[in-house]
């Protein structure tokens, strides 16, 4: 009898890159990048522009083969192979369609030798027509498609081989938002159907943090995090990290106590603190959703009185901004509470913070 209380076996490693540097002259894009891709799954880079990721998923393709370091796929080291004999499919940014070649022809382009003989092909191309939903406009060249249709027609022709490995890079950044988003829960959705393993380069972290099973942050040229999008959203490694992922309010402050902060005229108990030294330098980070206002704030230890410098309606939350002796906070809660905190008459609110969100990390 199947024991389904029993744990599921990690997945094994598909793709390991070692130790991977790659310089342009004397700059280095990549410093000493390890990682772990295991099989089926989707994997995101994120991070700002230049911090290495585009180049990281080129040295994987072997477009821009690595400095030093080493790289395995599937057991087999593909370090100093050229890209045609590596087994990977690629959509980039642009497309990169043949504007003469119409939606079947350009899936089609790369199905070619003797394992692919006609009948074959037709099959292979109508299959994937049907699975992007394109089969209205098969006939139609990338002229007279909309830029998510190209899209969809650039997905189909990187899977046509059956790929191991699938690279996305930047592939919805020239969507509009609402494309984007349907767009990326479809690949999602496709990547889970086929099981293929799947790396995706973008600078969106919402893009990142819905769709990833891991998501690997970098900062020049190195890794910040690897993690799944809830422990590098709640439990970021750096500071780096908790900037750039998510929207957070950040502070400098000085440790009064062991888990304890203060800036200015403010002092609050953060868990984060614990590790760091009485009288050290630290920056502190406050998501918004997690600041307690009015009467949630009540009671609360630690509980103090802000001003309200500013309130932003995003239709279904509310961005309140608040100022405590220049200290400056963003809290966020549902637009349907916003009435019973009555704000066009409040000057100053009562705020709290729970100590274990206050993620804190050394100034330096």
């Amino acid at each position: 009898m199947l024991d389904v209380t029993a744990p599921v076996p990690p997945r094994p490693v598909y793709l390991t890159v070692q130790d991977v540097t790659k310089r342009f002259g004397r700059f280095v894009a990549l410093e000493q990048v390890s990682l772990e891709v295991r099989e089926g799954e989707f994997v995101s880079f994120l991070g700002p522009s230049g911090c290495g990721k585009t180049t990281l998923l080129r040295a994987i393709a072997g477009l821009d083969p690595a400095t030093q370091g080493r790289i395995v796929q599937a057991g087999r080291d593909i370090t100093l192979l050229p890209p045609g004999q590596r087994d990977f499919g690629i959509v980039f940014q642009s497309y990169a369609l043949f504007p003469n070649l119409d939606v079947r022809r350009n899936i089609a382009y790369g199905l070619r030798g003797p394992e692919w003989p006609r009948d074959k092909v037709q099959a292979r191309v109508a299959e994937l027509v049907s699975m992007v939903g394109l089969e209205q406009h098969a006939t139609k060249f990338p002229a007279q498609l909309s830029g998510g249709q190209q899209q969809r027609v650039a997905l189909a022709r990187a899977l046509a081989n059956r790929p191991g490995l699938l690279l996305l890079d930047e592939p919805l950044s020239a969507l509009d938002a609402i494309v984007r988003t349907r767009l990326r829960t479809e690949i999602r959705a496709l990547q889970k159907s086929l099981g293929g393993t799947t790396i995706m380069v973008t600078h969106d972290q919402e893009e990142a943090l819905s769709i990833s099973d891991r998501i690997v942050v970098m900062s020049q040229g190195r890794i910040e995090q690897v993690g799944t999008p809830e422990e590098v959203y709640r439990r970021p490694a750096s500071a780096f990290v908790a900037g750039f992922v998510g929207r957070s309010g950040s502070f400098a402050a000085q440790v009064e106590a062991p888990s304890r902060l203060r800036a200015g005229p403010v002092s609050i108990e953060a868990s984060g603190a614990a590790s760091l030294t009485p009288g050290q330098a630290a920056r502190a980070f406050i998501r918004p959703e997690d600041v307690l206002l009015g009467p949630d704030a009540q009671g609360h230890a630690g509980a103090f009185e802000a001003i309200v410098a500013g309130v932003e309606f995003l239709g279904p939350v509310c961005r309140i901004h608040l100022l405590v002796e220049g200290v400056r906070l963003e809290a966020e809660l549902p637009s349907d509470k916003l009435r019973t905190l009555n704000l066009a008459h409040v000057v100053r609110l009562l705020v709290a913070i729970p100590a274990d969100r206050v993620m804190t990390y050394p100034d330096v």
